[in-house]
């Protein structure tokens, strides 16, 4: 495999979050259906466990709507900078529904098929569907917990601070506020390296002899990453990321279009789907294809993306992740489906470099053009949602909540220290083209946490349903297992890294 889809493979790996084995009993999984069916009856019927707060909003009066708006003004009045700006609370389900896309629905998605070499058709089928509907589920779990604080009016609108009143202080700052904060920055770098590697590919495929370097490419996507992070809130965003839906969309379609036209043609490669390696490397694949395919579903941000909806919150981030889920729906499940079918265990890091062979493209160059223009464009969409976290914490540090939004005592320093971040970002992208190995391993110690264990902790921790009850067991068996999914992922990271570090340079040119 060349360097350049291992360096996109390290990407898809941005957020290590194991996924269940292979080889998973069936028995659990049709556990977490049932469970989700119960959840699902909750959020209709309005009965939440018996030690939460039910409320219907469709029974609610007008006076209590009333009531509640009036409580959330009172509140944003006195948040900090960070909250009040960054993530105002003015969106709809369906803004939700964009952000939630963007977030999750992003080019990593490119890179199932090369993960289905490593399980074969049934195991990787399987995987992805279990990884849809684990992380379908956690979210919910994560939902439901933000609406039942919001209920007892007190409105959680960062991770951190749902760890902090449900974990304790101590967690919130030295645990989940960290963790998150490297994830999502990391999301941040990995995006402008992914983005200055496509504009790369573009580039050698228009002129094959070009001399232009990666690091160049990486600092002129970084422009443009810097020109978007000046949006002030993200609330901002809706537009652009209902751009970035129609983004996915458009280069998932035509990923499929070009594996089915080649795999039906003489052009395509003899199919074989049989497993490559010796059993070492198939143990190591397995830990990789899990991780890449859980990877594609990772968030991280779900409290943040809850924050901006506006009051009343019930209901509304289920229908949000219900459009989001359609998304990935119809591109994860195309895109794997019809790349592995289409090369087989020949299919590399990135299912696009399949479409040249060797040099020669087996579509039209415009048409890979095209799919590269398409990634390019929503990677600076998915780097700058990633990017709202590091723009609350430097807004909380700078701003002055009591001055309007924008002021010239808010916008000044607003400028400053995005740009300083962004800055930032592009120069680890530019200067460590590796920092996909590194971001393997943070991801696997940090991302993890934040999509698999930690929404059920939280979950049980705040409603406490019985020890017995199938909700209680399912939520306890994810975080045994995905905290030791999550350590043989480090493992597999580290090795990654002590077989690539030989070829380690700084500002080199993949």
């Amino acid at each position: 495999m060349r360097y350049a889809d291992r360096l996109y493979i390290m990407y898809t790996r941005r957020y290590i979050i194991p996924c269940l084995s292979s080889r998973s009993d069936p028995i659990p999984l049709l556990l977490l259906l049932l469970v989700l069916f119960s959840v699902f009856r909750q959020r209709e019927m309005g009965a939440l466990p018996p030690t939460s707060v039910a409320v219907d909003d469709d029974r609610v009066d007008d006076a209590k709507v009333g009531r509640e708006e009036a409580d959330h003004d009172h509140e944003q009045k006195q948040l900090d900078a960070g909250a009040r700006f960054v993530l105002k609370s003015k969106g709809s389900w369906v803004h939700c529904g964009y952000h939630l896309t963007t977030s999750i629905v992003a080019p990593a998605l490119l890179s199932l098929p090369y993960a289905f070499t490593f399980l074969g058709w049934a195991a990787g089928i399987l995987c992805l569907v279990i990884g849809a509907l684990v992380t379908f589920y956690s979210y919910n779990l994560i939902s439901l917990v933000l609406e039942h604080y919001a209920q007892l009016g007190h409105r959680h609108l960062r991770f951190r601070d749902m760890a902090h009143d449900i974990l304790g202080p101590k967690w919130s700052r030295y645990f989940v506020g960290p963790i998150q904060f490297l994830v999502c920055y990391g999301a941040v770098v990995a995006c402008t390296l992914l983005g200055g590697q496509c504009m790369k590919a573009v580039y050698l495929l228009t002129n094959p002899n070009g001399t232009t370097k990666l690091y160049e490419f990486v600092i002129i996507f970084g422009c443009l990453m810097l020109l978007l992070a000046q949006i002030p809130s993200f609330h901002s965003l809706r537009h652009i990321n209902l751009v970035s839906v129609f983004l996915c969309l458009a280069y998932s379609a035509c990923t499929t279009a070009a594996c089915i036209y080649i795999g039906s043609s003489s052009k395509g490669p003899h199919k074989n789907y049989s497993l490559n390696g010796n059993s070492q490397s198939r143990v190591f694949g397995v830990f990789n294809a899990n991780a890449i395919i859980a990877t594609t579903f990772g968030n991280g941000i779900i409290p943040e993306i809850q924050a901006t909806i506006a009051p009343p919150v019930k209901g509304k981030m289920f229908k949000g992740l219900c459009v989001c889920y359609a998304v990935v729906t119809m591109t994860f499940f195309s895109v794997a489906i019809s790349g592995y079918w289409a090369f087989g265990n020949q299919s590399e890091g990135l299912i696009l470099s399949n479409f040249l062979d060797d040099g020669k493209p087996l579509v039209p160059k415009w048409f890979i053009f095209m799919i590269n223009l398409f990634t390019i464009l929503q990677l600076s969409a998915v780097g700058v949602v990633y990017l709202q976290p590091t723009n609350e914490v430097l807004e909380r540090a700078f701003a002055d909540p009591t001055s309007k939004e924008l002021s010239a005592r808010n916008v000044i320093p607003r400028a400053v220290s995005r740009s300083m971040s962004v800055i930032l970002a592009t120069i680890i992208a530019a200067m460590l083209p590796f920092f996909g190995d590194i971001n393997a391993l943070i991801g696997a110690f940090g991302f993890m946490p934040l999509d698999f264990i930690l929404p059920v902790v939280f979950y049980n921790l705040t409603f406490k349903p019985s020890k017995r009850s199938p909700i209680f067991v399912l939520n306890t068996t994810i975080a045994v297992v995905f905290s030791i999914l999550g350590v043989l992922a480090a493992i597999a990271a580290v090795r990654q890294i002590s077989l690539d570090a030989k070829t380690y340079r700084l500002f080199a040119n993949v």
